[in-house]
């Protein structure tokens, strides 16, 4: 997202930076550089500006430096004699160091949210009894003051939908804030598909090489006698919130399901995840861990594919088989603030089941006329008979 508007300013004559920050990891050694550039894009440099230790922070540690970040920040390009004129910030992190830049040097600056953490908040706290455990690992407490004061001080705030900025901007915990910004601070600017790559399959054939990457691991994994079944697709990363297990415990329970279609779960980097998926993140294990343990109580062998995608194009290319095949694209996440990946998917001629809960309710219904199914995900019957409604 990030790349693409930079692109897209630097096409009409801006000169652009993207602003990370540098660390020194054997992990990631692609990313040592104070600069770097895109081939295919000129006028835009990547900027990477250290703080803190040298090694790489996951992002719920890196508050402690924002300070520190900003105050390199003005030192680099004081020192490249180069004047910012605007900063377009982006998550919690970001948003709050735009906030110090502007009050350190009163730079002007836009913030987009993309996820707020108030809504993963409410839906990782459902019975109030890990407050603790999840403040360690989320530091919710930070980055959601963080996200107060990036609102607070914004000159525009990006949004996706109608719905972001009347729902989520407006949750108890950002409200002080939000009903005091003029609602033209507010911008609706909803993030499109890549069409260049995401084309339906009536336009664009499947590439061959993934149409026999997606056949050879559906003869490895699949029954022989439901290998031309339809596919339920999932795409989203291996997180807590993005409720694989629900999807997988609705299929289950769905006879029907059962019977009439298989399920493909992307899964990056893992070349057969029924051998071994040892090189995951541990939280990314615990989720596979409980989705192996449904496929063996359930007795879901020979119904389930597992398949690395390892970028967009092939991504595409997977979304134009599985819609040939009569399958769908389906996002069972407890909260999803817009929901990018279903409009892709739609894009490619796959149809689409996900959940109402955030931008999906306000980008797949019109009125009374609905373009996909939208699913009460705490409810594994609402679950299967969306799906089922779409096959």
């Amino acid at each position: 997202y990030v790349k693409e508007v930079a692109i897209a300013m630097a096409k009409m004559g801006h000169h652009v930076d993207i602003v990370t920050r540098l660390f020194d990891d054997i992990k990631f050694s692609e990313f040592v550089g104070e600069l770097d550039y895109y081939n295919d894009a000129t006028n835009v440099r990547i900027v990477r500006i250290p703080c803190g230790p040298k090694q790489f922070l996951n992002k719920e540690q890196l508050w402690e430096y924002l300070d520190e970040w900003t105050d390199n920040i003005i030192a680099h390009y004081k020192k490249e004699g180069i004047q910012i004129d605007f900063v377009t910030a982006h998550y919690g992190d970001g948003g709050l160091a735009a906030a110090l830049l502007k009050k350190k040097v009163g730079i002007p600056y836009s913030f987009t949210g993309h996820s707020l953490g108030a809504q993963k908040f409410d839906k990782l706290n459902q019975d109030f009894t890990n407050l603790v455990d999840l403040e360690k690992k989320y530091r919710f407490s930070l980055r959601i003051t963080a996200e107060r004061a990036a609102m607070q001080n914004a000159d525009v705030i990006f949004v996706s939908t109608s719905q972001e900025r009347d729902v989520q901007y407006q949750h108890p915990l950002y409200k002080p804030v939000t009903q005091q910004i003029s609602q033209s601070r507010f911008v609706i600017a909803p993030p499109g598909a890549n069409t260049k790559i995401f084309q339906p399959f009536w336009e664009q054939e499947v590439d061959q090489l993934v149409k026999d990457k997606l056949q050879g691991h559906i003869q490895r994994d699949t029954d022989i006698a439901r290998r031309d079944l339809p596919l339920i697709v999932l795409a989203s990363r291996l997180d807590e919130k993005k409720n694989h297990v629900g999807l997988f415990e609705a299929y289950a329970g769905s006879d029907y399901l059962r019977k009439h279609a298989n399920i493909l779960v992307s899964l990056r980097g893992v070349e057969n995840a029924f051998t071994s998926y040892a090189n995951l993140k541990a939280h990314e294990q615990q989720i596979m861990d409980r989705i192996m343990q449904i496929i063996k109580t359930e007795k879901l062998d020979g119904m389930v594919t597992f398949v690395s995608l390892n970028s967009q194009k092939e991504l595409a290319n997977t979304y134009r088989f599985v819609a040939k095949k009569g399958g769908l694209f389906t996002l069972t996440a407890l909260y999803e603030p817009f929901g990018l990946a279903p409009i892709e998917a739609m894009a490619c001629g796959l149809p689409v089941a996900v959940t109402k809960y955030g931008g999906p309710s306000d980008v797949l219904k019109e009125g009374e006329t609905l373009f996909g199914a939208l699913l009460d995900v705490h409810d594994h019957h609402s679950i299967a008979e969306g799906i089922i409604t779409v096959l």
